[in-house]
Order: structure tokens, then C-alpha cells, then sequence
């Protein structure tokens, strides 16, 4: 008899920085990054207890209903998104309360690779310079155990500015 594992996703405390249908991005430390001609179609924020390879909290989305910024949710990680940002690579864990359907992953998908040209008209416009791409899905797993726990480290931060 085949036995059907069905290992259960990691759990984060995301913290809300751009609720869904907001023009305004904003960073982990609260600063505004800039505005958006079209709508976050997510609610957009960061995981408070990892630092991701670009220096900055972990960033994670959490799909359902609109949450308001500030708000702190632990919801699984479901995948995650590679992306590049100026030639530095950046995880984005997927978060949601349900499995996502094959047709789901195509919109986040979509939206990462749309989100990764204008970010990348966005650096040309700002003179800085680097490639910017979108790499696919990843494994949630993966993509946390790349970065860093912060365990009471320090953070004042992203080394890179946004």
C-alpha cells in the first residue's frame, strides 16, 4: 500500500506594508518607495524574522481578502517568487490561507514578471543600474532557508536603497 505524504507548509508572521488595491509601495522600514500607476493586486509586506539575500526584511505576499497596513497575519508559505531587482536576486514567499490552483500561480506568476519590467523602467528612470527579472516559482522552504534568521540581530535597514 502507497502511503500519501502530504508534508505541511512552513508558517510566517507577515507584516502588512502595502494592503491590496493600495497605489502606495512602501518598504520595510515604512518609507515610501514610490507610487504605482496600477494597484498592488496583493496585500504586500514582510516576514520581520529573516533577511533576504538583498539585505532587506523578507518580502511576502498574502493572497485573500484585503488586509490593512500594519496588520500582522501567520499564514502559510505556499511557494515562493525569484526575482532579480538591479542585478541582486530577492525572494517573494507566497502566502495564503488555501493550496493555490494551477491557475492562480499563472497570476502571481504574471504579475511578478509585469511587476519585474516596470521595476525595471523604474531603475533606468532613477539611473540605477542592473538587470531586473523574474525567475519563476520556487519551494517557500527553499527560498526561507536562504535567508537569514535574524534571531535579535540588529536591523536598521536594506543596505541597498530603494
Amino acid at each position: 500500500m502507497r502511503e500519501n505524504i502530504t508534508k505541511e507548509p512552513p508558517k510566517l508572521e507577515v507584516v502588512i506594508e502595502v494592503p491590496q488595491g493600495c497605489f502606495l509601495k512602501r518598504g520595510s522600514t515604512g518609507r515610501l518607495d514610490f507610487v504605482s500607476p496600477f494597484p498592488c493586486p496583493f496585500n504586500y509586506g514582510s516576514v520581520e524574522g529573516y533577511v533576504g539575500l538583498d539585505g532587506d526584511l523578507l518580502d511576502a505576499v498574502v493572497l485573500g481578502p484585503r488586509l490593512p497596513r500594519g496588520a500582522r497575519v501567520t499564514v502559510p508559505a505556499l511557494g515562493a517568487i525569484g526575482l532579480i531587482d538591479r542585478g541582486v536576486y530577492d525572494d517573494k514567499i507566497i502566502c495564503g490561507y488555501r493550496p493555490l490552483r494551477p491557475f492562480q500561480r499563472c497570476l502571481v506568476l504574471l504579475f511578478f514578471k509585469f511587476y519585474a519590467k516596470c521595476k525595471g523602467l523604474l531603475n533606468l528612470f532613477r539611473g540605477q543600474p542592473g538587470r531586473n527579472d523574474c525567475e519563476g516559482w520556487f519551494d517557500a522552504s527553499a527560498a526561507i532557508a536562504r535567508a537569514t534568521p535574524r534571531e535579535n540581530m540588529p536591523w536598521e535597514g536594506p543596505k541597498i536603497p530603494y
